[in-house]
């Protein structure tokens, strides 16, 4: 090789070394930019195992064109990744912002989810009574307390009736625990930090297990998701169980097949039967919610319903959703920023979208006064 040609070969190689190096600072800078904000971290140990099959979206009797237009959308509005899955398989993926399946992400308000999960499988193990069980008989602070009267299933159900108070950053429990009665438990629906945290106190206490420990165990492991992170409130203390978790944004379709199949993953049975139908029953305080899930069927004022009746949505207050159609065993996952998502985003979009186009969908009949389905274009 020349002179010339050995300086321009190593000219390129620098190149390709300045490219990787410049990739890899995009990845950290926008890839794991939620990694950097909340310090210090517990470890939630994961199973680590690989992703779930991927076919092709005809093999699931979805139209890939339909998909594509879902990505359209979800791309121009501000988001991460879009991830379909059908009967435990992926069936489609787009990434945006320089993320991938395997990016750490800001779970934002899909954590509390984790801790409802969590008390069913306590309540099956017998290390917790009831769903309506009293705080009084769990926390011995409050036995002669008027918090006492406070349930699982309030807690569950954002309806505690407790003060909204300045986000903790320390000592959560001694916080949580000194948080004042500002109303009826399970009258009003007012999300709170509060309950999910108050959640995993109880789930400490029950099972004389760190949070992050229990919630690895019983479920992180158990399906398979990679290694994540919990906020902690100082080095060594506890964590955050109402948001902030940080995990790989492509383990929230693992979640969803959990929540498709009534707590089976890979047929395997990681939450007794029944409790996530009881975290999908509306509650009484507001029937749009359930625990910590929005079951209604019209996402928003203005905006179409879902396209089909049992679709529900772990929604967070930022920019993720997952929308779940059990009768289609179908997951439909789009992260996006902590920020929220523009002003113009429709819920309802993207999951009917995919749902329509699916080769065996099935229009839901129209409701009795439901005059928009036998009147098209009302």
């Amino acid at each position: 090789m020349s002179f010339r040609g050995a300086r321009l070969a190593v000219a390129l190689a620098g190149l390709v070394l300045l490219g990787a190096a410049a990739a890899l600072w995009h990845w950290r800078l926008h890839g794991h930019a939620d990694a950097a904000r909340y310090q210090p971290r517990e470890l939630l140990h994961g199973g680590n195992q690989p992703p779930a099959p991927r076919v092709p979206p005809m093999s699931e009797l979805l139209d890939a064109h339909a998909l594509e237009l879902a990505a359209d959308y979800a791309a121009a509005h501000d988001s991460r990744a879009l991830i379909v899955s059908r009967h435990g398989y992926i069936v489609f993926e787009r990434y945006w912002q320089g993320t991938g399946y395997d990016t750490l992400t800001d779970a934002q308000s899909f954590t509390p989810l984790l801790a409802a999960l969590a008390t069913g499988v306590a309540l099956s193990h017998r290390q917790l009574g009831w769903p309506d069980q009293p705080l009084a008989a769990l926390l011995p602070e409050w036995r002669q307390d008027a918090r006492g009267a406070i349930t699982l299933r309030n807690l569950l159900q954002s309806s505690s009736g407790l003060a909204l108070s300045p986000p903790a950053t320390r000592d959560l429990p001694e916080r949580v625990l000194a948080t004042p009665l500002a109303g009826t438990p399970g009258a009003l629906r007012q999300e709170n930090p509060a309950d999910a945290q108050l959640l995993s106190v109880v789930l400490e206490r029950a099972t004389h297990l760190r949070y992050a420990d229990y919630l690895s165990q019983v479920l992180w492991r158990r399906i398979g998701a990679g290694d994540a992170w919990l906020w902690l409130d100082h080095a060594g203390g506890s964590a955050h169980a109402d948001c902030c978790m940080l995990a790989r944004q492509g383990d929230w379709i693992r979640l969803a097949e959990l929540l498709l199949t009534d707590g089976r993953y890979q047929g395997a049975e990681v939450i007794r039967p029944g409790w996530v139908k009881l975290l999908r029953t509306p509650a009484k305080a507001n029937p749009a919610y359930g625990a910590f899930l929005f079951v209604a069927n019209r996402p928003r004022a203005g905006q179409e319903p879902f396209a089909t009746r049992d679709l529900f949505v772990v929604e967070a207050s930022g920019g993720n959703r997952l929308w779940l159609a059990p009768a289609m065993q179908l997951a439909i996952l789009c992260t996006g920023s902590p920020r929220g998502r523009p002003a113009d985003w429709d819920d309802s979009r993207i999951p009917n979208l995919v749902l329509r186009a699916a080769r065996d969908y099935t229009p839901p009949p129209p409701q009795p006064r439901d005059i928009s389905a036998l009147v098209p274009g009302h």
